[in-house]
């Protein structure tokens, strides 16, 4: 890895795309563009080269212990599907008349929706991976295996929830995708967009100290959001703001000497250490304060995750 002081000027542009390149990392330039509003690397992929990736290498060879690695934080990860169904029915209000429906782009192997089903929530989901689509349907789920794009989306029933989790990360245009996610929710329904929360401030707290900026993962990894960059970009696509979430920031594990890049082992360990805390909490009945704790974090812009949640307006 080659490396660039994020503080550079001096300026890319290719395919209309401009701005001042911050980082590069595998021979890929990373600019702060001015047309987006959000960071993304320069040498942005073809709709092709990204649709043959994630229909069946993406699983098969960057992530072969996903789906073992997801049975096993099953418990923990209900936690937050729970956490943000209530708060999508609390936002919604719940109508004994019928379910709400959620439409998850991007499912995986469906873990969400499984959640969002034995709530009683109508669930659908577009996957492109073929190994993480037979998942999901293997789980009794509707999932169109897929990208969601122009030719997918009519194809796709409107929800009251429009759901994107680790999903604008992957994409050379997460603008369009976002536009058309939009499209599908009714008025004055949601739209949730989980992105990792990258260039935040515990991030840079750790690279002044001599760390590369180890978040940067080209290709798979094409935009770098935080909060203000995902709040402003779907505050520009009409979108009412309601609530920003966040996950456990585990760069607190970096800033306190324990490296775990690209040591898996003390990865797990601290993946399962922050684990035990939302657990413990959980178990002791402080769920709520568990929540007021990432509230808190999210607006101080801080957390692993970036989450926002917003309205679409009924005009």
């Amino acid at each position: 890895m080659s490396g660039l002081s994020h503080k550079s000027l001096a300026i890319g542009e290719r395919d209309g795309h401009r701005g001042p390149i911050i980082d590069r990392v595998n021979d890929y330039d990373i600019i702060a563009c001015d047309g987006c509003g959000f960071r993304h690397v320069l040498q942005l992929p073809s709709a092709e080269e990204l649709r043959e990736a994630y229909a069946e290498n993406y699983y098969r060879d960057e992530k072969p212990n996903y789906v073992a690695r997801a049975r096993e934080d099953a418990d923990w990860q209900r936690l937050a599907w729970e956490d943000r169904l209530s708060l999508f029915e609390d936002l919604l209000g719940r109508d004994a008349s019928r379910p709400l429906s959620v439409l998850d782009i991007g499912c995986g192997p469906g873990w969400f929706l499984k959640v969002a089903s034995d709530r009683g929530w109508t669930v659908q989901g577009v996957e492109p991976s073929r190994q993480a689509a037979a998942h999901a349907r293997g789980l009794g789920l509707k999932v169109i295996h897929s990208m969601f794009d122009e030719t997918t989306a009519p194809a796709v029933e409107h929800a009251d929830v429009v759901h994107l989790n680790n999903m604008l990360e992957h994409v050379a245009d997460p603008i369009g995708l976002l536009r058309l996610a939009i499209g599908r929710a009714w008025p004055g329904g949601l739209i949730c967009v989980g992105v990792p929360n990258d260039y935040n401030g515990l991030q840079e707290a750790v690279r002044a100290s001599g760390a590369p900026p180890w978040w940067l993962a080209p290709p798979h990894h094409l935009n770098y959001f935080d909060f203000a960059s995902l709040e402003g970009l779907m505050q520009r696509l009409g979108l009412e703001v309601l609530e920003a979430l966040t996950s456990f920031p585990m760069e607190l594990f970096l800033l306190m000497g324990e490296n775990y890049v690209g040591d898996d082992t003390l990865g797990r360990d601290c993946h399962a250490r922050r684990k035990r805390f939302d657990l413990s909490l959980e178990k002791a009945g402080l769920g709520a304060v568990r929540r007021k704790l990432y509230g808190a974090l999210a607006r101080a812009g801080l957390g692993r995750e970036a989450i926002i949640v917003a309205r679409k307006t009924l005009a």
